[in-house]
């Protein structure tokens, strides 16, 4: 029987304004992105109208996740900024951007 392999995922999502930053992990980015963006978790980005997906890391290692989201947590604002940009120059929502490009292909 074969192994089943985890992904987890670091993330950051945003408001429309990108004004407010928030970093998680998760071992299901849709879901998680979703409950989100529906506001379905009494939370800090339900609060803030966090739902806007602006960044995200894979790894099959849950401890290397829950180190690099205290490690990002830990980063002023610009830098957050500036890593956001390397991949996403224009913070647009990825979420919608990873359905387009799906159901262009």
């Amino acid at each position: 029987m074969p192994i089943k392999q985890y992904r987890y995922y670091v993330y950051i999502v945003t408001n429309f304004t990108n004004t407010t930053f928030y970093i998680g992990v998760t071992n299901d980015l849709e879901r998680r992105i979703y409950e989100h963006k529906d506001e379905l978790i009494e939370s800090f980005t339900k609060r803030y109208h966090l739902g806007k997906l602006v960044y995200f890391e894979e790894t099959g290692d849950i401890n290397e996740a829950l180190i690099r989201e205290k490690q990002l947590k830990n980063w002023h604002r610009q830098w957050k900024i500036n890593l956001i940009k390397q991949i996403n120059p224009k913070l647009q929502d990825l979420f919608y951007l990873e359905d387009a490009e799906t159901s262009s292909a």
